[in-house]
């Protein structure tokens, strides 16, 4: 029973980010927020979600004290991609307005939270954004993109081997899949599934005539090839900056972008390796809106997706200048627990909860602010997500400063829980969850 089972308002307000999932935890790495000053240069960020937890951290900046250590620490960046390979976190690619793109490998530490940038050899790739980046065993493959130097797409498929840290340009045999950026590239077996993109009507060149390929192309890393799929009678429309995951050998794509159509997409689509074939899903629950370049991660049955962007409300979906980043996460889930799904048919459909076990009954937090705050508190009305942001909050328990702590930090939770009080509307009820939520990353359960 697929459903998008949490909602969390509160997180890292990030677009074009790139992230990682390791255990039950999730490392997002740099992206932008517009607003912010990106004409400083300064160290990436990374942002760590706890899955069981529900909480967000923001690790604290790594200190340098020589110029040969700042070089360790990329910079903050845009377009980049993020893989894991055992304990080590590889991030390549990506630019900063200041400068430029970037094809350094920086190699970060989950264990010690320390970066370091590994001796490589061979032919390295071109500095670039919007490429892909997959493993498969101890390789990673980088595809596409956008390169700086050549200011073109790219259609190159580009390996490192982590054993002994030597890229390599891969002589691939068969039809290539268009020069493209923004795409998705997702390991299946042996093989890579390229899907979507921004490419160009006339070739490698950007000459404003772009185009959005809705088929699949599949490049076996076995016998270097890429090989042709047959049309199918189902398609999703072609896109970029969407989110691909696997679950259980097959493909899924959310969201994204079609500057043609001028339209963002909250679509979710399934596409089954054996078959061949296409399949539009529709998970139970109320999902995000519709939106790009969000990140997405698999954490045992649950896909976390957060970020992104997304035109404001009051332009329509098709705005491609006047958008609305994101700071929300939503958790889909493959297969929600019974406790999971007997908190949801308590809220749909007003069960009395005075004969249920505790942690099945749900609870609306209540801010602890007691003054200067009628939106969300006047006479212990239930608080409500849209109704408290930091911009409003008198007090600061909503600054990014106080975003949450992991479970080894003890922290003073700045919301109490206050038990029976109704959810403030009748499609969205503010839970405990598993346990109380001790951040400002306040959890929703929809159905």
């Amino acid at each position: 029973m697929l459903r998008w089972a949490v909602h969390l308002e509160g997180g890292p307000r990030r677009v074009n980010h790139a992230a990682v999932a390791v255990g039950h935890k999730v490392y997002s790495f740099g992206g932008y927020c517009s607003g912010e000053d990106y004409e400083t240069l300064r160290q990436i960020d990374v942002h760590v979600f706890n899955a069981v937890s529900l909480r967000w951290i923001k690790l604290p900046p790594v200190w340098t004290n020589s110029r040969d250590q700042v070089r360790e620490v990329p910079y903050m960046r845009y377009g980049h991609s993020a893989v894991l390979i055992d304990d080590t976190v590889y991030i390549w690619g990506g630019r900063n307005d200041t400068e430029g793109a970037c094809n350094v490998l920086y190699a970060f530490d989950v264990n010690t939270h320390k970066w370091f940038t590994p001796k490589v050899s061979g032919m390295v790739p071109g500095a670039r954004d919007g490429h892909s980046a997959c493993v498969l065993a101890k390789s990673m493959f980088i595809f596409g993109g956008y390169e700086q130097l050549a200011d073109c797409f790219s259609n190159d498929i580009h390996k490192l081997d982590t054993t002994n840290m030597m890229w390599t340009l891969i002589s691939a045999k068969g039809t290539p899949a268009r020069w493209r950026d923004f795409h998705s590239a997702t390991i299946i077996g042996t093989k890579m599934y390229v899907f979507g993109g921004r490419a160009d009507r006339f070739g490698p060149f950007h000459s404003n005539n772009e185009i959005y390929c809705n088929r699949i192309k599949v490049f076996d890393t076995e016998t270097n090839s890429w090989l042709d799929s047959p049309p199918t009678p189902v398609l999703p429309e072609g896109r970029r900056s969407h989110s691909a995951f696997s679950y259980n050998g097959e493909l899924y794509v959310f969201g994204g972008y079609n500057a043609r159509l001028n339209r963002h997409f909250h679509d979710l689509w399934k596409f089954n390796p054996v078959s061949l074939s296409w399949r539009k899903i529709e998970p139970k629950g109320k999902g995000p809106c519709p939106r790009r370049r969000q990140c997405c991660c698999r954490v045992g049955d649950k896909i976390i997706l957060f970020g992104g962007t997304s035109p404001s409300p009051e332009e329509g979906m098709g705005d491609e200048f006047d958008l609305m980043d994101h700071s929300d996460l939503y958790i889909l889930d493959f297969s929600p627990s019974l406790k999971t799904l007997c908190k949801l048919a308590v809220i749909q459909y007003s069960l009395d909860q005075s004969c249920l076990p505790h942690d099945i009954r749900y609870r609306t937090p209540c801010c602890q602010a007691t003054r200067g705050c009628a939106p969300c508190l006047g006479a212990l009305q239930p608080w409500t997500l849209r109704s408290c942001f930091p911009s409003v909050c008198p007090v600061g328990v909503l600054q990014m400063g106080a975003l949450g702590h992991d479970d080894e930090q003890h922290h003073q939770p700045p919301h109490r829980l206050l038990a029976g009080l109704m959810p403030a509307h009748p499609s969205v009820a503010l839970l405990s969850l598993l346990h109380t939520p001790t951040s400002c990353s306040t959890a929703c359960m929809n159905f």
